[in-house]
């Protein structure tokens, strides 16, 4: 179990999170664990929990929040993480594997120790335990006030380091990402200024860079009187000039990347031959808003910026899991982290044809080729192979080149290769509650899920936390400002399954993306997921999934392990399963359309005919 103060106080066990609910236990929770490990004095958790005025029963009340703390750490089974009391006060103990907040600044200490592409990335996983709003459920004045931006600091400090090594490497589309948004959050923190002006300019945007500069000179004016710091006024003069600020975006040409100089100054900016190398062969699709996955991204920049061991096989990473979990989406954001680590280029292979059928690996492999002229000469090479049916489809492509790395993702968890070529398997589940919340947060805006919160947690509860639900959603939302996220998610709950789509792109939906799924499948094994799916039981067991289908017990166990393989079940305890929310509504749908009996024998949608 697990701490998470980097957002909403709550306590996770890795898979399952508990939001804790505004209240004084929790006040007084959030105020032991901001200062973990220390005595934190009676008079301190007093004006937490209570303000600056506790009532004269407050010490005894302390105590009997105290009592049912001790009852909650009991209750999620972390009783060793107990609330201490000792002369003045009380503490609570924690390390990195208990807390997030000592996990984030482990994760910091250690990354000033490599070097600087491994320490971008050591870092953006720490930023990546960040969840939201800080201590969002916590009421409490005090802390807001005095902790929150105290911890707020520690994120920003990392912040502006990771744009720093950005833009020392060049990589000022990837600082762009980080810069727009913390300057709005902070319009007047001068020193992210400074870093969206730099990279803008030397990605030729003078104007913009401009811009910029005026905006935070009239924020400052307007609401403190004072000027921009020297730093900056050096700057705007600098950029005004067309002066040489530095490296130029790796991923244009040298030519592309030089600024344009003012028009009453031409200025020629030469730049050396092996100053750029050479940029990837295939630029790799931005993930907008990406959210959430912060151990599995943690665990795939170890093993990407690793290299081979020994001279051995290059990794692979195989990211599996149901229709729409977001494995395309990891898979490219992780790549795109590690971009510095692979100077042969970063290429996005899609291994099924738009109509579902697989393509050949000779097919695929040509494609490599294309994109990676090279080969070897370049350097390692880092390839996403993107929804792989077989195995078969990708060996040839892991042994093309010397030290190509591959990020794989399957419906399937694909043993067979792992068996053959080694690497790590990575099973994808729905986002938790609180990354349901920061994807709907990022897609919709701060303010329209401030504006309500609790109904905010219901259409991410409709949409079975899962991320094609979930973006589909936001996406009707933004095209529909004044509808009430209320409204939105009570009109979804009666047929989510069948209401999540768009009406501009077919492929966008939910229903189209599961029956597609289906069609994947072996008749038998597709009317198998409809029926179980579909019956009352939850768990399955084998032996229940026996009384659904007519089928012995062992014939039962192995449709069950098959569905799970296939992404259309997840594993509890030994033995027992349970689909995802979303596939069981579907399934459910599919029993009783109009027209038919929910009694009469099901049908799996058409495949393609490929795949007969």
């Amino acid at each position: 179990m697990r701490f998470q103060l980097l957002g909403p106080l709550s306590i996770t066990d890795g898979r399952d999170t508990a939001v804790l609910p505004p209240s004084k236990p929790t006040a007084l929770l959030a105020a032991l664990l901001v200062r973990p490990g220390a005595i934190v004095s009676t008079d301190r958790l007093l004006g937490a929990v209570w303000g600056e005025t506790p009532p004269t029963t407050a010490k005894a009340a302390l105590q009997s929040c105290v009592l049912r703390l001790r009852r909650l750490f009991a209750k999620y089974g972390i009783e060793e993480q107990a609330v201490v009391a000792v002369a003045g006060g009380y503490r609570v103990d924690a390390d990195a594997e208990t807390l997030d907040l000592l996990h984030f600044r482990r994760l910091v200490e250690r990354a000033g120790e490599e070097d600087p592409e491994t320490e971008l990335v050591a870092l953006r996983g720490a930023l990546a335990l960040w969840q939201g709003p800080l201590l969002a459920n916590v009421p409490s004045e005090l802390l807001h006030r005095d902790e929150v931006p105290r911890l707020a600091e520690e994120r920003l400090r990392v912040l502006e380091r990771v744009v720093d090594i950005a833009l020392d490497h060049g990589r000022c589309r990837e600082a762009l990402v980080d810069l727009w948004d913390v300057t709005r959050v902070y319009p007047a923190h001068e020193r992210f200024a400074e870093q969206l002006m730099t990279a803008l300019y030397r990605l030729g945007r003078q104007t913009e860079a401009l811009t910029e500069y005026r905006r935070i000179k009239e924020h400052l004016r307007d609401r403190l009187g004072v000027d921009p710091r020297a730093d900056l006024q050096k700057l705007e003069l600098a950029i005004l000039r067309g002066e040489d600020l530095g490296p130029v975006d790796l991923g244009r040409s040298p030519a592309a990347a030089s600024p344009p100089a003012a028009a009453s100054t031409p200025v020629t900016r030469p730049v050396p031959p092996d100053a750029v190398p050479r940029p990837p062969a295939a630029p790799l699709p931005t993930v907008p808003g990406f959210t959430g996955r912060a151990a599995e991204l943690a665990a795939l920049a170890r093993l990407l910026t690793g290299g081979a061991p020994d001279g051995g096989r290059a990794p692979v990473a195989v990211l599996s899991g149901a229709p729409g979990i977001g494995k395309t989406a990891l898979a490219l954001h992780a790549a795109r982290l590690v971009a510095g680590h692979h100077p042969g280029g970063s290429v996005l292979v899609q291994l099924t044809h738009p109509d579902g059928t697989p393509r050949t690996a000779e097919d695929a492999a040509a494609e490599v080729r294309r994109a990676l002229p090279d080969g070897d000469a370049a350097g390692p090479a880092l390839l996403v192979l993107d929804d792989v049916v077989h195995p078969d489809q990708v060996r040839p492509l892991l042994t093309a080149h010397a030290g190509t790395t591959a990020l794989v993702t399957s419906r399937t968890g694909l043993a067979a290769l792992l068996a053959t070529h080694g690497g790590t398997a990575h099973r994808l589940g729905t986002l938790a509650p609180e990354e349901a919340r920061e994807l709907l947060t990022a897609a919709l805006g701060t303010e329209r899920v401030a504006a309500e919160p609790a109904a905010a947690r219901q259409l991410a509860d409709v949409c079975g936390h899962h991320p094609l639900a979930l973006r589909i959603a936001a996406a009707r939302l933004l095209t529909r400002p004044r509808l009430r996220l209320a409204d939105y998610a009570d009109w979804l709950r009666h047929d989510a399954a069948g209401r999540l789509a768009l009406a501009d792109d077919p492929r966008t939906s939910v229903p189209e993306r599961l029956d597609e799924a289906l069609g994947r499948l072996a008749p038998a094994l597709a009317e198998a997921h409809l029926r179980l799916a579909a019956s009352p039981h939850d768990p399955l067991t084998a032996d229940r999934a026996a009384a659904v289908l007519g089928v012995p017990a062992e014939a039962a166990e192995l449709v069950l392990e098959r569905l799970l393989d296939a992404g259309f079940l997840e594993e509890g305890l030994p033995g027992s399963f349970r689909p995802l929310p979303l596939l069981r509504a579907h399934a459910r749908r599919a029993a009783a359309p109009p027209g038919r009996s929910p009694q009469a024998p099901l049908r799996p949608p058409p495949r393609p005919a490929a795949l007969r």
